[in-house]
């Protein structure tokens, strides 16, 4: 996916062009970022009255943890990102969707984890994609080694957990907290070290950062395998 800023930009989009083209893309780029960012507001809104809704149901309880990808920032409506595209797949589940964009490990744990835990019932089953918006900023990512071991102790046995498809030393670091954990507390891992969210010709949204909707159905895919294994 490039190299990125903190900001999620990918400069290496802007590399060897002559400077008009290089201004163009930036517009593009920058025009794609807007569009996205103002889908933050209005998806966080309608995961809300969704979330008051289910919890008004009976039936088994799904819990979603995570960041904007669970929120589904990028694609064509909520319902299309990785989450409301697995929800398809086992509409069986009360949906509560308690991701946060721009969320971090932090705010699974300060936030995220303690809203499940005051839940009337334990839920039937947990997700939980976190840790890119902890890698991609240094200031953060010092931290997110002892943030997510700290997570991965607190997760309800049996949640399915997203890793990291980065093979950079950090996202190495995280995976293998992710695979300990696996091994030794019973969760289920969405192995997103995978060809369908490891290569994203054609998978971004216009912020050249998110997945698209075709993006978050491998994420979607990945998932559902891991539910069955589970």
């Amino acid at each position: 996916m490039g190299d990125r800023g903190t900001d999620g930009f990918e400069y290496s989009n802007l590399t060897g062009r002559p400077p008009g083209r290089i201004i163009s893309a930036a517009g593009r780029v920058f025009r794609g970022i807007r569009k996205v960012q103002a889908q933050v507001e209005p998806y966080a809104h309608e995961w809300e009255q969704h979330n008051r809704a289910a919890l008004a149901r009976s039936g088994p309880l799904w819990v979603a943890l995570g960041d904007s990808m669970a929120q589904g920032i990028g694609a064509s409506v909520p319902w299309r990102g990785w989450v409301g595209q697995l929800a398809l797949e086992i509409p069986q589940y009360r949906l509560v969707n308690l991701s946060l964009s721009g969320g971090r490990v932090v705010d699974v744990l300060r936030t995220q984890l303690p809203a499940l835990e005051a839940l009337p019932a334990p839920p039937d089953l947990v997700t939980c994609l976190i840790g890119s918006n902890d890698l991609m900023n240094p200031k953060h990512r010092a931290n997110a080694a002892s943030g997510m071991a700290e997570m991965l102790e607190r997760l309800p046995v049996g949640t399915v957990v997203g890793n990291q498809p980065g093979t950079f030393d950090a996202a190495l670091e995280i995976n293998a907290l992710i695979d300990d954990a696996v091994a030794r507390r019973g969760l289920v891992l969405a192995d997103l070290r995978d060809p369908r969210t490891r290569h994203w010709r054609g998978k971004l949204s216009p912020d050249r950062f998110h997945p698209n909707d075709r993006g978050y159905a491998g994420i979607a895919a990945v998932f559902s395998e891991a539910l069955a294994r589970r």
